[in-house]
């Protein structure tokens, strides 16, 4: 599902944008890193957040990423994506230590890795791609 284009574009550490759907059926977007496995989109996630209570209650999703501004004031390509979301376990913390050495580097990622592995309760959101839509 995923062209090499595609996956050359999702290789750099853009920022995502998740929406949900909330309890009232608005979209609740947010923010967020993400990484790809295969053809899903890989999220983590403190188990105790909104997103991840909503997406209990409805699976559907969308990911945007790309689009914005760049540097030379041009918009950039950007993605849509449509799916569900599965909520896995983070074994090991594998998937916490994957992203954040994907986003942040060195000492920093490292102590970022350890305060969220003891402080939070890290979980994974399996994104399953069904639709791709290319929005610029």
């Amino acid at each position: 599902m995923l062209t090499p284009e595609l996956r050359t574009f999702l290789q750099a550490p853009l920022i995502a944008r998740l929406s949900v759907i909330d309890s009232n059926g608005y979209p609740h977007t947010v923010p967020l890193w993400f990484d790809v496995d295969g053809n899903d989109i890989v999220i983590i996630s403190d188990r105790k957040t909104r997103k991840v209570d909503y997406i209990k209650a409805n699976s559907k999703a969308s990911v945007c990423i790309g689009g914005g501004e760049t540097a030379e004031n041009t918009v950039g390509p950007g993605y849509l994506f449509k799916g569900e979301c599965l909520i896995e376990e983070d074994p090991g913390f594998a998937w916490l230590r994957r992203m954040t050495l994907r986003y942040e580097q060195g000492e920093q990622a490292e102590k970022d890795i350890e305060l969220w592995r003891t402080t939070l309760d890290m979980m994974v959101i399996r994104f399953k791609i069904a639709k791709i839509s290319k929005v610029f």
